[in-house]
């Protein structure tokens, strides 16, 4: 593969376009004429199984093979964006017994796809050998013909990585699970039987858990859910790599790692290390159109990424009408999407660093409960103001001035928040809801962002490039976990702590001593009690460093070993506590302030997490006097770009100011928006106007 393949040159722009039943066939040629003329280099388009192979052995390509000739004659790529979880109807009858089966046992059939209304989905159950040959088989004939096409850019492989909580416990998958848990306990059955507290006779007796508990048994099924979807995205990838070393291959998620991971089995990070890039879908009409949601969706892709190219593959650009997701809520929140919140999405995305910008839909579904919904052109595939602010980013981002500003990268975050699997496996298996994992780590990430300190995540093998972290909601810790963080302290980080780390180990065996796993030690702080009793602490409160904040979830009351209490409940308990350990130091709290400030959002709270970064010497590396105003500063090799972006409806006027080493110089440029909306007063401040939903991109000369 080419050093830098033509589809991650410049900012790719792009969107989906053929999804079998729709555009019309009549439509493509005028679309792709004007497609390039509005400034998209790529269109990505589904390849569906179920409509391709329509019966064993016999493939209708017509269809794909105009677009990818129309993809080489407009100058664009396509982006095969494979779907062997739509599969043929005929291999519903051939094999089925490879249905997903679902907790209940009740099997499933054929349904249609909400998103191509097409049979065929959710597929069938790739556990079984029968039905991934035969994937197989349809990848391999989807490779051979399109790679040497000129119009092939890269594939797509598994399209918004999840899998369906409720599936799969077919005989297949439970033969899977039985081969996972002996290379993880080997294969002696003694030790399961320790783990679990089920005394098997044979292997062949051990079935997946149906009903989720606060027991081993749950975790493991949940953790090996997760690592079988990531071993067929190998597949998959390995598949198309020994047929195509030209191309790049990327897959993109919903940014939903850190609520419904470990239940839908997601890990960005895991999926990152298999694919050339990853991406993400985020569409305000789901996810509601708070800022900061946007902002941590990218952050976590970002963050999960490490450095490898990363693109929001998914964006809406039109509205969305009957789903559940948006009814009672206001047309302005997500429901309708007018050109100025097109123009806002984009820069929010591009501010955090996204290399490539698709959007869901180029023109709408013309059929099924999508109806309408997401495309930035008309049903006919005509032009509107929303298409034409499209246009309007996808020439912005092409023209030379900007290519500097690509090449630049977010600066490093001073703190980093840590995401546990397992931690959040607690959360759903004893609580019965993701919510309380979510809103911890969420909350916590949330309250930063609103100080302008924005975190990255990490997971454990990312621990030692962090020198501030905190650990949110660290109730099921793993003794992996728990070590690398004693040793990370001692050589000199700085470890801030929700309540309870490890009180259950990933077996979910309880610690006798508590922080489990010597944590005490590192702490300097033992438990005097504890209550979980989330349904009455949602107004729980403590003091610490001249703020009254709010927890919630858990109360634990420390007692002070060799730390110093610094926080205290209205009881006179205490709630955190200071230690030095190695040439590193902890805070402990004896609640989640994440989940407190989720609920609630106060003064007080957002006070005490201040104090967290005074206490950690973090200061934001750019902040706006006005918080409607998002800022975040980019790096490059001969310049730096601010990056203004006004989240509201209205215009804003605000001072924007620089900490540390970082000036304005006289000698600045808008990129985006005009230097006339830039006052510089001193060297490390500004004056700035930025309109409604819109922003400023300022390079700056070093």
């Amino acid at each position: 593969m080419t050093d830098k393949p033509a589809i991650y040159q410049g900012f790719p722009y792009g969107a989906v376009y053929f999804r079998k039943t729709n555009p019309p066939a009549e439509d493509w040629e005028r679309d792709y004429r004007v497609a390039r003329e509005d400034g998209f280099t790529s269109f990505r388009h589904w390849f569906m199984w179920s409509g391709i192979e329509v019966a064993p052995g016999e493939y209708e390509w017509n269809d794909y093979d105009q677009q990818l000739d129309l993809a080489a004659e407009n100058g664009l790529t396509t982006i095969i964006a494979e779907h062997v979880t739509i599969a043929p109807e005929w291999l519903f009858t051939t094999y089925p017994d490879s249905r997903y089966e679902r907790r209940d046992g009740s099997k499933i059939d054929s349904q249609m796809q909400v998103s191509s209304s097409i049979g065929g989905t959710p597929g069938l159950c790739l556990d079984n050998d029968d039905v991934l040959q035969a994937a197989g088989r349809f990848l391999t004939e989807l490779v051979t013909r399109y790679r040497n096409h000129p119009g092939t850019g890269g594939y797509d492989v598994w399209n918004e990585t999840n899998i369906d909580p409720d599936v799969c416990y077919c005989p297949a998958t439970q033969a899977r699970f039985r081969d996972w848990l002996k290379r993880r306990y080997g294969d002696d059955l003694a030790v399961l039987r320790k783990r679990w507290g089920r005394y098997y006779s044979k292997w062949e007796d051990v079935q997946a858990p149906r009903t989720l508990g606060l027991y081993g048994q749950s975790i493991d099924w949940l953790l090996f859910r997760r690592d079988r979807a990531h071993e067929l995205l190998r597949w998959r990838v390995d598949l198309i790599r020994s047929l195509d070393q030209d191309h790049p291959i990327t897959a993109h998620g919903v940014a939903g790692t850190l609520g419904f991971g470990i239940e839908k089995g997601i890990d960005d990070w895991m999926a990152v290390s298999e694919v050339d890039s990853f991406g993400f879908t985020f569409v305000a009409s789901r996810r509601t159109d708070r800022r900061w949601k946007q902002a941590l969706a990218v952050e976590l892709v970002r963050s999960a990424s490490d450095g490898k190219p990363f693109w929001h593959a998914e964006m809406q650009a039109g509205p969305l009408w009957l789903q559940p997701q948006v009814v009672d809520r206001p047309l302005d929140d997500g429901r309708v999407s007018r050109p100025d919140d097109i123009r806002y999405w984009n820069l929010m995305s591009m501010a955090g660093g996204v290399n490539g910008i698709f959007h869901l839909r180029w023109r709408p579904l013309l059929d099924g409960p999508l109806f309408q919904a997401f495309g930035a052109y008309d049903l006919d595939g005509s032009r509107t103001d929303r298409s034409r602010q499209v246009s309007a980013m996808a020439q912005w981002a092409h023209e030379p001035e900007q290519q500097e500003l690509w090449a630049a990268r977010p600066a490093p975050a001073q703190l980093s928040m840590l995401f546990v699997p397992e931690s959040q496996a607690y959360g759903l298996i004893a609580r019965h809801s993701r919510k309380p994992y979510e809103r911890a780590i969420s909350g916590a990430w949330r309250a930063f962002y609103d100080l302008s300190v924005v975190p990255d995540l990490r997971k454990l093998h990312q621990l030692g490039g962090a020198k501030v972290a905190y650990l949110p909601y660290p109730t099921l810790l793993p003794d992996e976990w728990a070590e690398a963080l004693t040793e990370w302290v001692r050589a000199g980080g700085t470890l801030i702590s929700e309540a309870t780390p490890a009180w259950f180990n990933d077996h979910a065996h309880a610690a006798t001593r508590r922080p489990g796993a010597g944590l005490d030690k590192v702490f300097g702080a033992t438990e005097q009690d504890v209550e979980f009793t989330p349904d009455i602490l949602d107004d729980l409160q403590f003091r610490s460093a001249g703020s009254r904040a709010h927890g919630g979830e858990i109360r634990q009351r420390l007692t002070p070993t060799t730390g110093v209490a610094t926080g205290w409940y209205d009881d006179g308990s205490v709630a955190v506590v200071d230690h030095e350990f190695g040439a590193g130091r902890t805070r402990l709290i004896g609640t989640m302030p994440g989940t407190g400030y989720s609920n609630h959002e106060d003064a007080g709270t957002r006070g005490f997490y201040q104090s967290l970064l005074d206490w950690a010497g973090i200061q934001p590396l750019v902040r706006a006097d006005d918080e409607r105003l998002v800022t975040r500063l980019h790096r490059g090799s001969d310049a730096d770009f601010l990056w203004v972006i006004n989240s509201s409806r209205d215009d804003v006027e605000s001072t924007v100011e620089f900490s540390g080493d970082q000036v304005f110089s006289k000698d600045v440029r808008a990129l985006w928006g005009s230097t006339d909306q830039v006052e510089i007063s001193e060297t490390h401040t500004t004056r700035v106007r930025v309109g409604a939903r819109d922003g400023l991109v300022i390079r700056i000369n070093h």
